[in-house]
């Protein structure tokens, strides 16, 4: 009894009229009942005790973390995006905490944080990923509830209650050389893709294989085409043309830079990040759709405080500016955008992601109509 009246004492940071309450409890029970049923009940009691005390520790340690001088001294991220270095680097020199950022494919990134999780090693304090990504590690209790300051600022669609913050759009747009294709021949719709001056002179992800083009197809059939008609006459029109096509998005920019396509299904951060190679964004007059990405606390995270200390500088205008001007990124903060000309005037919109079921029946179906004659 003694070594616990002495650890709760010395050991856990409980309130002094907690502390006094319990010694006057403990004084009028000695005075009325046998000493052994003492012990029981104030057993009982230093057990609340300990309880509320961790309580009250746990709360004013949590409350106190923004500004806290006992921060960490360190943060891990496991992110998917890439070319961050600049925001890690920046965070370090604002707040003194060093930033680590291991890069994990999104084909990786479930099983590589699972099986870290499960066997009680996760490294990471937050993780950065599409939100299909984040909502299954979400699902296995992966993620933790937080509440952002800064997220809570954003659009009412990325805030979604559970801890995970959309803070950006990987957005998907027709990308030209401007030296070869004439501002007259530019396409002003999707379709126009399925003209046939553009015959063997697009570039794409294959759309067999490729998850993320498989659902910016399917985003054009659920948001842009009226008819299924409509969008199938594209698909096979497009396929007429016979596009070339390459593993993933990041391989697009460069036969178009080089010359060897004119257009392709690409991404508009390549703009920015290309400088200065002859690309520019087709404005197509219908929305330009992405996928949303998203950010998130690890739960049980090695440094709690050093974690949410990031999401908030990584939510911030600064950080987000960053990404916007430095990565071509489109974010959700408003007001930001990445230094493309007129990308603050096209509507994007967030598609959903596709199901593991939906991606092989789509891929199936766009590999016969994509076939190679």
């Amino acid at each position: 009894m003694q070594f616990c009246l002495d650890y709760a004492k010395n050991r856990i940071n409980i309130d002094r009229g907690i502390w006094a309450w319990y010694l006057q409890l403990r004084i009028s029970l000695e005075r009325k009942v046998c000493m052994k049923n003492t012990q029981r009940v104030l057993g009982l009691v230093l057990v609340l005790l300990l309880v509320l005390g961790s309580a009250f520790a746990a709360g004013s340690k949590e409350a106190a973390a923004p500004a806290s001088t006992a921060m960490e001294d360190k943060v891990s991220m496991y992110a998917s995006i890439t070319s961050i270095e600049p925001i890690i680097e920046a965070f370090t020199a604002d707040t003194g905490v060093a930033a680590e950022n291991t890069r994990l494919s999104t084909a990786r990134f479930v099983s590589t944080v699972l099986t870290e999780f499960e066997a009680g090693k996760l490294a990471a304090d937050v993780l950065q990923g599409p939100l299909p990504v984040l909502e299954i590690l979400k699902e296995q209790g992966v993620i933790a509830d937080y509440v952002s300051p800064v997220g809570e600022t954003y659009p009412e669609w990325a805030r979604r209650g559970d801890g995970i913050y959309l803070f950006g759009i990987e957005y998907v747009a027709l990308i030209y050389n401007t030296e070869l294709v004439a501002p007259a021949d530019v396409p002003k719709r999707y379709e126009d893709l399925t003209d046939p001056k553009w015959k063997n002179q697009i570039v794409m992800a294959n759309p067999a294989s490729h998850a993320t083009t498989i659902s910016w197809l399917v985003g054009l059939k659920e948001h842009v085409f009226a008819t299924e008609k409509e969008w199938y006459d594209f698909l096979r029109g497009l396929a007429a043309n016979n596009p070339m096509f390459v593993a993933s998005f990041s391989p697009t920019p460069a036969p178009i830079e080089s010359g060897e396509k004119k257009i392709g299904i690409s991404m508009p951060k390549y703009i920015v990040t290309k400088a200065p190679a002859p690309l520019a964004w087709a404005q197509v007059s219908q929305p330009m759709l992405g996928s949303p990405r998203a950010i998130a606390i690890a739960k049980d995270a090695p440094h709690p405080n050093a974690a949410k200390a990031f999401v908030e500088y990584w939510l911030s205008s600064k950080a987000m500016g960053m990404l916007a001007n430095d990565v071509g990124e489109y974010v959700l903060t408003p007001g930001v955008y990445p230094p493309i000309k007129d990308i603050e005037k096209a509507e994007v919109i967030a598609i959903r992601e596709l199901s593991d079921n939906e991606l092989v029946k789509w891929g199936a179906e766009f590999e016969k109509i994509f076939e190679k004659k």
